[in-house]
Order: structure tokens, then sequence, then C-alpha cells
């Protein structure tokens, strides 16, 4: 993230997953740091708001409401990034979703869901960025994976934890395919995040419990 007002200057960025929690705050950084952003979320409504919070900042920022799972959903979103700025330099994958069913219970449209946002929509957006980056020579692109993916979810089911595992595994395979052409990949791994879908999704004595097994005994922040 910026560490002065000018390191995104005149680079286009698209956050996905990006009307709250994680991907807003993602999103006020880079906007801090002098980029133009493309706000990705299922919710129409919370990406303009972001978007509106962030021009009201000075940023030139569009909204592009849309289910990363869906291709079509994908490239209109990336069409807003070349129809307003001409190129998308910086791509944080961010969007996902939890669900805390054990495996016994999961259905196979649960599965599907889970795996379909946070594995394929990573792909998904990726694949689309990915012809801009080259064309520029130059590419971000930011995975959100899980503490999860390296060890096993403590509050996620088997379906979260197989597919922030799998983003590590794609991460690692496109940074090795696109060096040659000025993209990096990069994976981030944060834990257990104070956010709405956390709030809403988990048992908040589970939560707490969890929370209190930290050496500083709480969630962290966005």
């Amino acid at each position: 993230m910026p560490n002065n007002e000018s390191e995104f200057k005149g680079r286009v960025a698209i956050v996905t997953g990006a009307g709250r929690g994680m991907g807003r705050a993602v999103a006020h950084r880079l906007a801090a740091g002098g980029a133009k952003l493309v706000v990705n979320d299922v919710s129409q409504q919370s990406a303009e708001s972001v978007a509106t919070e962030l021009r009201a900042l000075g940023t030139e920022a569009f909204s592009a409401p849309g289910d990363i799972s869906k291709s079509t959903d994908v490239n209109d979103m990336m069409d807003t990034a070349i129809t307003n700025f001409g190129v998308a330099h910086i791509l944080v994958n961010n969007a996902g979703i939890l669900r805390p069913t054990a495996v016994i219970d999961i259905e196979e449209d649960e599965w599907d869901l889970v795996v379909s946002v946070n594995l394929r929509g990573t792909y998904l957006c990726s694949r689309a960025a990915l012809p801009t980056m080259r064309e520029a020579g130059w590419g971000r692109i930011v995975n959100f994976s899980s503490t999860a993916g390296k060890n096993v979810s403590t509050v996620g089911g088997a379906h979260y934890t197989a597919a922030k595992a799998g983003i590590l595994g794609f991460t690692r395979h496109l940074a090795k395919e696109e060096a040659g052409y000025g993209i990096t990949v990069n994976s981030v791994c944060p834990g257990l995040i104070d956010t709405e879908m956390v709030r809403t999704t988990i048992d908040p004595d589970l939560t707490k419990a969890y929370a209190a097994s930290f050496p500083i005994p709480r969630l962290g922040e966005p």
C-alpha cells in the first residue's frame, strides 16, 4: 500500500468485493496513493456508494457491480475500466464468501457457490485483466487467499479452505507465466478480520474464542 500520495499516480486499479470490509479499505488506500479506481461489488448499491466516497475525496472512480463468478459480469467490469481509463494496471481479487458448514452437511450447490466465487472468480478476473496489462507492459495482481489456504479454516468450511488453497496454487502458477510480461502476481493471507461478512456468518462465541487464542486477543481490522 502507498508510502506517499503519488505512489500509484497514473495507475488504474480494479478492486473486487470493494463495497465493504477489506475491499473497501484497499480501494481507499489505493486512492490515497493516487490511483484511479474501478469499484466492483455484487451489490450495485454498495459499489456505487464506495465509488461516490472516493469521488468525494477527489479520486476518479467508477462502480462496476457484478458477480465475479460469472464471465459476463467480469467482462463488463473490465469494459468499465477500458472505456473510462483505457487500461487496468492493478487488480485486487478480494471478493469472496465464507460458509461454516461441515462437509457432511454441505450441499453441492453450496460447495459450487463457495468455490466459484473464491477460486473461479479469481481466475476469471485475472484472465480478463491480463491482455491490457500485457499491452501496458506492467501489471500487478494481488489475490486474497487466507490463513485457511495455508493451514485449515477454524471458522469456515472445507469448501472455503479448498478454494483459498487453490488461490495460492493459482497465484504461484500465474506469477511464473506472466513474469516475462512485467506482471507480478502475489497473494495475501489474512486471518480472521472484523468484517460484516464475518459478523453475519460466524457464531459470535466462536469468533470470540478464536480471537482469544491470539497473542493480541482481538480480530484484525480492514
